[in-house]
C-alpha cells in the first residue's frame, strides 16, 4: 500500500558534515498543536541530535514553532518549542543503535521530518563526523557535477 509522502523539513548540514551509514525511520511523539505547527512546515532541523536515554531515543533541539491558531499551552503551562520529543522504534533497532553509539563514537542525527500518510515521521542516521579534507572533497565533487550538467544545458 503506497501512503504519500510530504518532505516537511531537511537537515542539509548533516549530510555535509557527516557521514551517514544507516538510516531509519522512527515515528514522533507529538501533541496536537505540534503535529499542526509541522503541517504548515513550521519545523527547523538545524541543531538536531537523537540520544538514547533509558531504553529509549530522544530528540533534542528540533523546533517546531507553537501554531498560531491554538492555545499556546498545554494543561496551563506554555510549550517549549525546542522542548526533547520521543521517538518510536522497535527494541532491537533502539538496542542496536545504542550499542553502536556507546561502542565506536558515532552520533544519531535527525535527517529529515515528513508526512507518511498522516503521520509525522523522522528519518535519523547513525552518523559519523567528516574531516574537513572531506568536506573539501565534498564541495570539490558538487562543483563538478554542477559544471557537467550546466555544460550539457549548454551543448544541447
Amino acid at each position: 500500500m503506497n501512503k504519500k509522502i510530504q518532505t516537511i523539513s531537511l537537515n542539509r548540514k548533516a549530510r555535509f558534515n557527516y557521514e551517514i551509514s544507516d538510516t531509519y525511520e522512527a515515528g514522533i511523539v507529538l501533541t496536537g498543536q505540534e503535529i499542526k505547527a509541522i503541517r504548515k512546515g513550521q519545523v527547523s532541523l538545524a541543531e538536531s541530535f537523537v540520544r538514547p536515554e533509558n531504553g529509549e531515543l530522544w530528540l533534542y533541539n528540533t523546533h517546531i514553532a507553537n501554531y498560531q491558531s491554538g492555545a499556546n499551552t498545554n494543561f496551563g503551562e506554555p510549550l517549549d518549542p525546542t522542548r526533547k520529543r520521543k521517538l518510536l522504534l522497535h527494541k532491537q533497532d533502539i538496542l542496536k543503535l545504542k550499542s553502536k553509539v556507546m561502542e565506536k563514537g558515532l552520533t544519531i542525527m535527525a535527517l529529515k521530518i515528513y508526512i507518511k500518510g498522516h503521520i509525522a515521521k523522522a528519518e535519523i542516521g547513525l552518523a559519523k563526523g567528516k574531516k574537513n579534507y572531506d568536506k573539501r572533497r565534498t564541495i570539490m565533487e558538487r562543483d563538478l557535477k554542477r559544471e557537467t550538467r550546466n555544460w550539457e544545458k549548454r551543448k544541447k
